[in-house]
């Protein structure tokens, strides 16, 4: 028996997305950027995508920019918005950020922006007060994650959203993990930028987009001045993403993005029932502890523990061989097991930093599996 509960890392392509993208491959292959109807049949294609994946999150679909995933889309925020100025000024972002956020925020630092990293509570969660207290007079962007990808944490991103929109500062979200989980709304959250990547909602690797808030009252997203593009060349994507478009992952994207919306509701409900079940299974096992928030503010298909005396990584091959998929917050580098720089800020030490595990449901999941896991991860905690 075979159990996949890594659907954090990567989710399986729908077979509607594989279908589709064969058929896109087949029949409309042409180079949107020609003129004559093979190239017009490949707009069409991305256009209805565009549309499909800006109904997910209510966005005006010129505001979707696609990219090749959500570690572009991340930097092109980040340094788009840096580009602008000639010389450095002050980003904010938290001390949980995805590495697509933190390293650009650390490569702007060495070229002499402030940047200031936002504590976090022993849940991951940021306090909207800090945010008020560490804003500048030159703070040109705030980027705070969505929903943090190890422990399962989501941010008040409605009210750091709204501090920033008061002070007329840029605000970005990663909201790589969130989409397809939980309820998006563009239109009611003061967003100005936002980021996603096709394949946490089961959707091929390699695709993405950034969403730029057309109405932003920001002068940096109005046509009065523009984010600095990363890629230059042919002007695709209203000039902010040169290069031939990606015609059948972006159809993918946008039907994946299509059954996201219409199954949100009924699909997070169901994977908040099995996650609840999984962690009340869980409980006993003696030296496991929870990481981040449960109930609302957490993501519906994610739990995190860490065990006080084995290494997560040594938990994820011994699941692994029984045949369970889960993944460890834990990083390899040169055969060194690093602790987890996201339990670090949330104040855990380096020994419970190194020993995180984290099992993140999927569609595929049911009752049965999630009674199966408990069970392996009993005997395997037992004589480890």
């Amino acid at each position: 028996m075979q159990i996949y509960l890594d659907h954090g890392a990567t989710t399986p392509v729908r077979l509607e997305v594989i279908d589709l993208m064969t058929e896109v491959m087949r029949s409309q292959w042409g180079n949107p950027s020609s003129l004559h109807e093979w190239g017009e049949r490949s707009t069409m294609v991305i256009e209805r995508s565009r549309l499909q994946l800006a109904n997910l999150i209510n966005a005006d679909p010129e505001g979707i920019i696609f990219t090749s995933g959500g570690t572009e889309s991340d930097n092109m925020a980040l340094m788009g918005v840096a580009r602008q100025y000639q010389t450095p000024q002050h980003m904010i972002i938290s001390s949980v950020e995805h590495s697509a956020v933190r390293v650009p925020a650390e490569f702007l630092e060495q070229h002499g922006w402030e940047i200031t990293r936002l504590s976090v509570d022993r849940t991951g969660q940021v306090s909207p007060q800090d945010l008020a207290r560490s804003l500048r007079p030159n703070t040109v962007l705030v980027s705070i994650i969505t929903a943090q990808n190890e422990v399962g944490t989501i941010q008040p991103i409605e009210k750091l959203g709204q501090i920033c929109r008061n002070a007329d500062v840029l605000f970005h979200t990663d909201a790589v993990q969130a989409i397809g989980k939980i309820k998006l709304d563009v239109q009611a959250l003061p967003i100005d930028l936002l980021s996603i990547s096709a394949h946490k909602f089961y959707g091929m690797q390699g695709i993405g987009a950034l969403y730029i808030n057309p109405l932003s009252t920001n002068n940096l997203i109005t046509n009065q001045r523009s984010l600095i593009p990363l890629i230059l060349g042919g002007g695709q994507e209203r000039s902010y993403r040169s290069g031939t478009q990606a015609v059948a992952a972006i159809a993918g994207l946008g039907l994946a993005a299509e059954l996201a919306e219409k199954e949100l509701s009924p699909e997070s409900a169901r994977l908040i029932k099995l996650r609840d079940q999984l962690y009340a299974l869980l409980t006993d096992i003696p030296d496991l502890m929870p990481t981040g928030r449960m109930g609302t503010d957490r993501l519906p298909h994610h739990l995190s523990f860490y065990h006080q005396r084995i290494d997560g990584r040594r938990i994820v091959r011994e699941m692994n061989f029984a045949g369970i998929a889960i993944s460890s917050g834990s990083a390899c580098s040169s055969g060194a097991i690093a602790p987890s720089p996201i339990l670090l800020a949330m104040g855990y030490s380096e020994t419970e930093s190194k020993n995180s595990i984290r099992l993140t449901l999927g569609k595929s999941n049911t009752e049965a599996d999630i009674e199966w896991t408990a069970s392996v991860m009993n005997q395997i905690f037992s004589w480890l």
